[in-house]
């Protein structure tokens, strides 16, 4: 079978919700990891085949054919066309599974998969709450949908809730998850561990390139005067994932590009898997997907040597590491999305991105990551580094 290799992985640090990105247009954002893809792989700009872009909240400066405009703000010319997809947080996971398959079919031979998003810029959700409060509509679910699930919205925040209750995680439990992935993020960010994989962004109060979030003094008793985001929940803020703005991106290439462009590849894709399952516990699937994977590719979970799991909440990555007995060492080894950010879109080359990079950095073989993702769907993809 056709192989899929990554070429390269690039990223910008994750900018809080109205800071640092703040007065950046998101297809700026978008345009400086693709500007950095192709400096750092040294290819030919117009050998690009397309640009599959992924983002959640396509409204307002995401909107109107928002990678077409990602296209326009690069170094790109304006022969390569693109394409937005959503998926949810796994919208750029999936970017690269398309951009994999393509390659692997032989229809195109050099893709960029990436993903956009500014959560100060174009707030979540403001795609329909905008028509909402305008009128417009019922919204994104239908009455039959609300009568056959026996309910009347699907909401990430209850999923959350319920996988938390499901699988007996106390709010202490979540608190101490989440100070975790602080200090395993701040000590990355000490050691140099995300230099390579992030792209300096230049603004008007200087070159961004740290991840903005990491909070390396947090404390249990700061955590734990935090309010619930609902009533006699454990799920908060502290436990969850930041808002955030960010971009990130991967070339692909087949094994023709490789040749043809003489690029040296850093990963090849061994796996790519989506899943879909209940829509109203919604964040669970992660767990059925991953063992759909090893299903598919023959690996096994003692064969991977690090795992990405995106903590949309600290209830998905912890009931993921209980449902499979994976090693939890070996689990976002630098933190993830509680610390670091989830720029939405942009978090599944994100993940990839720091799954590939340490992976090399440590003489590392195989890597998984996996996503929650809106409506009870979940992408898998296993790579090996080379």
């Amino acid at each position: 079978m056709a192989e899929a290799y990554i070429v390269e992985a690039a990223r910008t640090a994750g900018g809080k919700r109205k800071g640092a990105f703040a007065g950046v247009h998101p297809a700026d954002l978008g345009a400086a990891v693709v500007n950095a893809l192709i400096a750092r792989s040294g290819v030919d700009p117009a050998a690009i085949d397309d640009l599959i872009l992924g983002c959640v909240t396509q409204g307002g400066e995401q909107s109107f054919a928002f990678g077409r405009n990602v296209v326009l703000a690069s170094s790109l010319p304006d022969c390569v066309p693109a394409v937005t997809i959503d998926r949810q947080c796994g919208s750029s996971q999936q970017a690269l599974h398309f951009a994999a398959q393509a390659v692997m079919s032989g229809t195109q031979d050099l893709i960029i998969a990436a993903g956009a998003e500014s959560m100060t810029r174009v707030p979540m959700g403001s795609n329909y709450t905008l028509h909402a409060k305008a009128g417009m509509g019922e919204g994104p679910w239908p009455h039959s949908i609300q009568q056959r699930y026996g309910v009347k919205e699907f909401s990430q925040f209850h999923g959350a809730q319920a996988i938390a209750d499901k699988y007996g995680f106390t709010r202490e439990d979540m608190d101490a998850y989440a100070l975790e992935s602080h200090r395993k993020a701040a000590a990355a960010i000490a050691a140099g561990a995300f230099a390579r994989e992030i792209v300096p962004f230049a603004t008007a109060d200087g070159s961004v390139v740290q991840d903005e979030g990491v909070r390396p003094d947090g404390t249990m008793e700061g955590l734990a005067g935090l309010k619930t985001l609902m009533e006699g929940g454990t799920i908060t803020a502290g436990n969850a994932s930041q808002m955030t703005d960010g971009a990130s991106g991967v070339l692909v290439a087949n094994e023709a590009a490789l040749k043809r462009h003489n690029l040296t590849p850093i990963a090849r894709i061994v796996n790519l898997t989506v899943t879909a399952g209940d829509p109203v516990i919604m964040l669970e699937e992660p767990i059925p997907a991953t063992r759909r994977a090893f299903e598919r590719s023959g690996l096994k979970l003692e064969d991977i040597d690090l795992f990405e799991v995106n903590e949309a909440f600290a209830s998905i990555p912890m009931a993921w590491l209980k449902a499979t007995g994976a090693d939890p060492q070996k689990l976002n080894m630098y933190g993830g999305a509680i610390a670091l950010g989830h720029p939405l879109g942009a978090t599944g080359t994100k993940l990839m991105t720091t799954l590939v990079h340490s992976l090399r950095a440590q003489g590392k073989r195989y890597g998984l990551q996996t996503m929650c993702e809106g409506g009870g769907i979940a992408n898998v993809t296993i790579v090996e580094a080379l």
